[in-house]
């Protein structure tokens, strides 16, 4: 269904009014208010007239929604991108191919390149293309300030991967399908009390959210746990020396090093922590998933991560979703954005039914409260639009990701 033309211009300018304070130097379409004449008296009647009957028209149901999803398609976290890509493809085949009530739209696949101020420019080449809804981002950083825009508008965005706690705070069109930090840090903690640890490292990237999101949260959670904190470090997400953090996290007795980076720099952190002679337990987060172990098989030894599904699970949604992504675009890309991804697109689907339209706010009023089934699992979306859903455990055996344990949401 077409959007209105007021929601259309108000979303514009509100755009350009953000990307103004952000500083941002990208140029963005003029206020379409501001180059018609004010009307007044009997004029401004008559257009209100001719506006409402303009978004009637505009609003008859047409059962397809419209989605535009945003993606890291290039750069060093492309491989998430080629996963995302890929599941959103699927879905909206099978949908389409099953001949529901509702069928799907992919207006665009854009590329967010793994950066906050990339994401806002793809986030408003979608707006001309009318989008229902907007799928994305599966990192924080990058989401938060698409969230804010599609907030402001109206527009639903339902984030994949984005698990900072504030991308859905406060803002009732911005939902996700992923769990958030808090818990997560939560869940890694409890996890580290279950293999007997009892002193942590924690190295992070200052740089970035979704790091301190988690560093925050394990810290948190660890003196609960019977964790103590022995030593903090910094690292920005683009460091490949982590020499001095190594070395100090080995001098501080640590026998559980906690790293919640992304899948870029894991390899080389585990590398050199395990080069300046530390044998114990090295664990992530979801970001994680997808790295690169070749070559440092054993270095991967007593590693583990935190994520949002295993393709080990033996549910049929699972296993059904693995061998038709498998089968088509191969298992080297199959890693947790492509079911966050995946399941994105068919909860459209379930919020379309619950709201009766395909239109945004009967998009948002469909996907408030509810609860979905799908290769994540099954959730309720709490009052901030997050779920609180199982977390799968993952370890390394000989280089390849293995499912050692899922830790339940009453954990």
């Amino acid at each position: 269904m077409k959007k209105k033309l007021l929601s259309l211009v108000l979303c514009t300018a509100m755009t350009a009014a953000l990307l103004s304070g952000c500083g941002s130097s990208e140029t963005t379409p003029a206020d379409a208010s501001a180059e018609a004449p004010a009307d007044t008296g009997a004029d401004a009647a008559e257009a209100d007239t001719a506006q409402a009957e303009t978004a009637s028209s505009a609003g008859e149901e047409d059962n397809v929604i419209k989605i535009g999803v945003v993606c890291t398609l290039t750069g060093g976290k492309a491989l998430n991108g080629e996963a995302a890509k890929n599941a959103v493809t699927m879905a909206a085949e099978e949908i389409n191919a099953a001949g529901g009530e509702y069928t799907v739209e992919i207006v665009d696949i854009v590329d967010d390149a793994s950066d906050s101020k990339q994401a806002v420019n793809a986030y408003n080449s979608l707006l001309p293309k009318e989008p229902e809804a907007v799928v994305g981002c599966f990192y924080s950083s990058v989401t938060l300030p698409m969230a804010e825009l599609a907030n402001e508008s109206g527009m639903l965005l339902l984030a994949t991967g984005a698990t900072n706690y504030t991308v859905t705070l406060d803002k009732p069109t911005v939902f996700r399908d992923c769990f958030i930090d808090p818990y997560q840090g939560k869940m890694a903690a409890l996890f580290a009390k279950e293999l007997g640890a009892s002193k942590a490292a924690i190295i992070y990237a200052k740089d970035d959210d979704y790091s301190n999101g988690l560093k925050d949260a394990f810290i948190e959670n660890a003196g609960d746990a019977g964790i103590e904190v022995v030593y903090t470090g910094e690292c920005t997400t683009t460091d490949t020396d982590f020499t001095a953090q190594a070395s100090q996290a080995v001098a501080s007795g640590a026998d559980f090093v906690f790293y919640p980076a992304f899948f870029d720099t894991v390899p080389l952190f585990v590398q050199q922590i395990r080069d300046a002679g530390y044998t114990g337990v090295i664990a992530g987060g979801d970001g994680w998933d997808g790295a690169d172990t070749t070559g440092l098989e054993t270095y991967f030894d007593n590693c583990y991560f935190t994520n949002h599904y295993s393709s080990e699970d033996t549910s049929e949604a699972v296993q059904t979703f693995v061998q038709k992504y498998t089968d088509t675009y191969g298992a080297e890309s199959l890693i947790a954005s492509a079911p966050l991804y995946y399941d994105a697109i068919y909860m459209l689907v379930e919020a379309a039914k619950n709201g009766g339209g395909s239109d945004s706010a009967s998009l948002v009023k469909g996907m408030t409260g509810m609860t979905f089934s799908g290769v994540g699992g099954t959730f309720t979306l709490d009052e901030n639009g997050d779920p609180e859903k199982s977390v799968v455990i993952n370890t390394f055996e000989n280089g390849a990701v293995k499912w050692f344990k899922t830790l339940s949401p009453d954990a």
